[in-house]
This record gives C-alpha cells, sequence and structure tokens, in this order.
C-alpha cells in the first residue's frame, strides 16, 4: 500500500514511520510500514510504503478503548513526537471554507482563538503520554484478528483525555454512541473523562474540529454543504442543546 502526502509533509511522513516501527517494536496491532528505506520524494511529495490490511471492517467503541489502552500506558519514544496541538490546521480549514459565509467564518476564527487561549490555562489531569490525537472508529480496522490501529498523522505527547474525547462527544454532542456503548467504554478504560474538569474545553476543541473539517470539504464537496453549515449553526447556537444529530462524513 502506497501513500502519497501533500508537499511539505516530509518531517511528518518521517514521524509516521517511525510511529509504526515504534509500536510494531512495543507489539501494539497497528497498520505496519514495510522494512524499506524510506520516506520518498516523488515530485515534492513524501511517500510512503504499508502493508496491505486484511480483509476488514470499520472498528467499534470496544475497539478504539482496547487499542488505548495498549497505546497510553508506553513510555514515551526517544525521537521527536512533538506536543499534541489540539487545534493544528484549523485556520486552514476555515480558510478554505468558501461554502460559509464570512461572517460564520469569522466566527469560527474567533471561536479557535478563545479555544486555544483556554488550552493554555487547561486543568491538570491525566499524566501526559503518547495519543493517536484522532482515536475514533474509522481510525481502527477490525480484522479477523483483531482491531488494527490506523493513521498516525496527529500521534503526539499530550493528556490522554484528548483521546478519550473522540468518543465521549459521539454521546454528548452527536448522539452516535449510545449510553450503553459509552459506558463499556468507560469500565474498560477506567475514566469517564465527561465527569472530568476541563472536559467542556475538551469537547468544545473537537467539535471545532468536527465542523470546520466538514466546512473545509463542503467547498468542493457540495453534497456535503448541508451539513457543513448544520455543524456550525449548532456551534453558534441556533439548533438548540445538545445532543445534535450530526451525519457521518468520512
Amino acid at each position: 500500500m502506497v501513500r502519497i502526502a501533500r508537499p511539505g509533509q516530509w518531517a511528518a511522513a518521517v514521524r509516521e514511520v517511525s510511529v509504526a516501527q515504534w509500536l510494531a517494536d512495543n507489539d501494539v496491532p497497528a497498520v505496519r510500514a514495510l522494512p524499506v528505506d524510506q520516506p520518498v520524494e516523488v515530485s515534492g511529495r513524501p511517500v510512503t510504503f504499508w502493508e496491505e490490511l486484511p480483509a476488514h471492517t470499520n472498528g467499534t467503541v470496544r475497539d478504539v478503548v482496547q487499542l488505548l489502552k495498549r497505546l497510553h500506558p508506553l513510555p514515551v519514544p526517544d525521537f521527536p513526537l512533538g506536543d499534541l496541538d489540539p487545534f493544528v490546521r484549523v485556520s486552514e480549514r476555515i480558510d478554505a471554507a468558501t461554502s460559509l459565509t464570512e461572517y460564520d467564518r469569522s466566527w469560527l476564527r474567533q471561536r479557535r482563538e478563545e479555544l486555544q487561549r483556554q488550552w493554555i490555562r487547561r486543568p491538570s489531569g491525566l499524566p501526559d503520554c503518547v495519543v493517536h490525537g484522532d482515536a475514533w472508529v474509522g481510525n481502527v480496522a477490525r480484522t479477523a484478528r483483531g482491531p488494527i490501529l490506523l493513521d498516525f498523522e496527529r500521534v503526539s505527547v499530550g493528556p490522554p483525555e484528548w483521546d478519550l474525547v473522540s468518543t465521549a462527544v459521539k454521546l454528548t454532542t452527536t448522539g452516535a454512541v449510545s449510553p450503553p456503548e459509552y459506558a463499556e467504554f468507560c469500565a474498560l478504560y477506567g475514566v469517564d473523562v465527561t465527569e472530568r474538569e476541563g472536559y467542556e474545553l475538551l469537547s468544545s476543541a473537537r467539535e471545532l474540529r468536527m465542523a470546520t473539517y466538514a466546512a473545509q470539504h463542503a467547498a468542493t464537496r457540495p453534497e456535503w454543504t448541508k451539513e457543513a453549515q448544520y455543524r456550525v449553526d449548532c456551534l453558534r447556537g441556533r439548533r438548540g442543546p445538545r445532543p445534535w444529530k450530526w451525519t457521518g462524513i468520512m
């Protein structure tokens, strides 16, 4: 399997390959980078090479927490991962979200700035560790041998609550996860992030990422325009209280 990244993403590609090798060394079920010198550069783009996945479906909430339980206790590796940035590329997404009015985009920029200020002063929580950064069912492949972790672009060092909030917002924000599913998730991990100080900040940052992701792609995918606008309307208080019914975008 070949992955071709955006121009200027050489360091990120190197880090992803290093993370894959580190996960393999620690027996974490994850997609494996092929044992070749990589990445390579083709027409200014970093190219990486990966093992083909076996037959699979998307993972489940239970699969996600099982993999996080394998990942979070690991010691931080000796190669640079960088610190978690919950707002990485959010500004670029807003700039690209041309299906939105400038009024809405201005509000999103102000919201990002507000949340960034809060993040700097966020309350302490669980000890920092290696986090996946985008731990949801779409980044887990369910195979006959068990779940496999995918997509290491956002792997970094940060609060483990960031990985937990991706599932929590599916309960409290979008309604995509049922209360029994979420209760099992919390029981298996041993923490309910919705009960921790700072959950409002964590969930707000994740909601902003989800809304701006949809808005960015709606600029080139007209079929996503309605959903992108709906998400922004929800954040702006135009659609009543949570949970909202956000439609998944892949």
